[in-house]
């Protein structure tokens, strides 16, 4: 899809992954300490994978399962930062910069905001932007639903992407 005309792009995308003992637990790159991890085709990433979606959809591109298929046994296991890599190289192959990223991690548990700076610094680090133009919350459901069960966990992202020349 041509981006020409476009000096902005908005994406936004979600991800859920359900907890299960016997897996490591990724968010935003960064391995947590838990007894269970998210559950997936890849490592589960549920951050990253938010991100990822968000800037393909910035650059009408659909959505993560179009370019990386759970049926795609070479997807299996993968590293979700590598993912998120590769969408970078596609976002910066089509002339675009990230403006900024604000994105939520939706968890009972584990308790995830001594992990707030090592997520955002470790995100910017795979988009190749400053760590302000990353920012990530955390929050939780106050105990509802399947995630205040500790059930799983979400992920929202929402992407500002600029044509490559148009930052003052």
């Amino acid at each position: 899809m041509s981006q020409q005309g476009s000096a902005m792009r908005i994406g936004q995308a979600i991800d859920v992954h359900a907890l299960a003992p016997g897996r490591a637990l990724w968010l935003g790159g960064v391995e947590i300490p838990f007894e269970r991890g998210l559950v997936g085709h890849s490592d589960g990433d549920a951050l990253l994978h938010a991100v990822a979606s968000a800037i393909l959809g910035a650059l009408g591109e659909g959505d993560l399962g179009r370019h990386f298929p759970s049926s795609d046994e070479r997807w299996r296991g993968i590293a979700s930062s590598e993912l998120l890599t590769r969408v970078a190289a596609r976002m910066r192959a089509a002339r675009f910069t990230l403006g900024n990223l604000d994105a939520t991690v939706v968890a009972q548990v584990p308790r995830l905001a001594p992990h707030q700076p090592a997520m955002q610094a470790r995100v910017a680090a795979l988009l190749g932007a400053a760590p302000e133009q990353v920012n990530i919350k955390v929050t939780s459901t106050d105990a509802l639903g399947a995630i205040g069960r500790g059930e799983g966990i979400a992920a929202m992202a929402v992407v500002l992407l600029e044509a490559e020349g148009t930052r003052g």
